[in-house]
């Protein structure tokens, strides 16, 4: 059936050691990914074969190297989580080079990891949300004056959270997924208050997500095995069980239909939820894998992850 109706085209990269982690695709097609285990912005044009790479800036020489978020914002730009370089950079597409921030000394330890970002609108307030592992601490950069403000970690019923991944939405408010329970919150862009909800599955863990054109928060349930769907306008969450068990989906994205896919981290699976029916199509994969963040290309006639 459905289940069948799908083509996977596989492309070779040059190095083994390449752990493609955080994969996107642009306005022109062109294929962009984090490099989990080194130092490189990764490129890929899929209708020539090309691959370029283009090495970042070490901010904090004798720790580990790898990058893991990859986000865009307006202009195009795209945007890098450092982890353990204690930072962030921007790429410019265009001139092919980068701008780098880090975290002020002051605030780093040996643990700091600013893993997630999101810029996607900087261009409202001038601001891009970074989230520094250790501690669970929420960071905002003024991307003109260089200036950080460290907002602190967050509480839902007295209990902190272990905050994963992260999502602004288009006032540049700060959605959070808490890897810790079952809480997605946001954070007021204006006056840092936090609000926080749950979904009925216990200890469900969200992952990451996505925002779509109505402001709804779209996310991984990593231990409920689920994608969530957060409703600003309701606030109300709803969730929808993967058919595979063990699944542990990590990321959700949504098409131009409106439908959500995430993949698995487990079961060698990609998934594809109709919210209007509930009703879900799973297709399998011709080879194990280990799925992470997902990406659609909604410029294709049907909507390709």
């Amino acid at each position: 059936g459905r289940s069948n109706r799908f083509i996977v085209m596989e492309y070779d990269l040059p190095r083994r050691q390449i752990q493609p982690h955080d994969v996107i695709v642009d306005d022109q097609g062109i294929i962009w990914f984090s490099h989990f285990s080194e130092q490189f912005l990764g490129k890929f044009d899929p209708k020539t074969g090309k691959y370029s790479e283009f090495p970042i800036p070490v901010l904090k020489p004798g720790y580990p190297v790898g990058t893991l978020d990859l986000k865009t914002d307006k202009a195009g730009n795209l945007w890098i989580g450092m982890m353990y370089q204690a930072g962030i950079a921007r790429f410019d597409k265009k001139t092919e080079t980068f701008k780098t921030w880090s975290i002020p000394k002051e605030w780093q330890t040996d643990a700091t990891q600013a893993g997630h970002l999101d810029p996607s609108f900087t261009h409202l307030d001038g601001k891009v949300w970074v989230k520094n592992s250790d501690g669970s601490q929420i960071l905002r950069l003024d991307v003109a004056s260089g200036k950080w403000e460290n907002l602190g970690s967050f509480s839902d019923n007295g209990k902190r959270l272990g905050i994963y991944g992260i999502r602004a939405d288009s006032s540049n408010n700060l959605y959070l997924l808490d890897f810790q329970s079952s809480t997605v919150g946001i954070v007021d862009a204006k006056t840092g208050k936090f609000t926080a909800w749950r979904g009925e599955i216990a200890n469900s863990r969200p992952r990451r997500g996505a925002i779509d054109e109505q402001n709804r928060l779209w996310y991984a349930e990593y231990a409920g095995n689920a994608i969530g769907m957060f409703d600003p306008k309701t606030e109300k969450v709803k969730e929808w069980v993967v058919p595979t068990a063990w699944a542990q989906p990590y990321d959700v994205v949504v098409d131009k239909n409106g439908e959500a896919w995430t993949g698995s981290m487990m079961s060698d699976r990609v998934s594809r939820l109709d919210p209007k029916t509930g009703q879900y199509v799973e297709y399998q994969l011709p080879k194990t894998t280990n799925i992470r963040r997902v990406n659609i290309d909604n410029k294709t006639k049907q909507p390709t992850l």
